[in-house]
């Protein structure tokens, strides 16, 4: 089983505003990462780095992501090319998803994933083999 996890999951790593979601993600993670089953997205890793240095109330230092962004790369990261964005918008002309979203799913499928981690999509939604979890509630 693969399982890719959204940005807004990865991000609570790191904010201390939200305790109870920084613990819960930090407990996914760990399983994740115990069972080699964490994957993610060029997408992903630059939103990441985006967040957690800028949009925090108390920001990760330049190192301190970068070090974060590195230890995530140790696990499959899918590349945002031409075809994951073709695909991504045939995705979202055909169901109700922003571009976005549809691009994580697209990445999800392109590494075999089974199951996205995600506080953004639709819970216990299906896409294709495709299920979403929101690890928050």
């Amino acid at each position: 089983m693969r399982a890719f996890v959204d940005t807004n999951v990865l991000v609570y790593l790191f904010d201390r505003d939200t305790p109870s979601k920084q613990q819960r993600a930090r407990t996914l993670i760990a399983d994740l990462v115990a069972g080699r089953s964490l994957v993610t997205s060029a997408q992903v890793l630059s939103e990441l780095y985006v967040t957690v240095t800028r949009k925090l109330a108390v920001p990760l230092s330049v190192d301190q992501a970068a070090s974060a962004l590195e230890a995530l790369c140790a696990f499959p990261v899918v590349a945002v090319d031409a075809e994951l964005v073709r695909r991504a918008v045939m995705r979202c002309d055909a169901e109700p998803l922003s571009y976005w979203d549809a691009l994580i799913l697209e990445a999800a499928v392109e590494a075999g994933a089974d199951m996205v981690y995600s506080e953004d999509l639709h819970p216990g939604e299906s896409y294709q083999d495709i299920t979403v979890r929101n690890p928050f509630v």
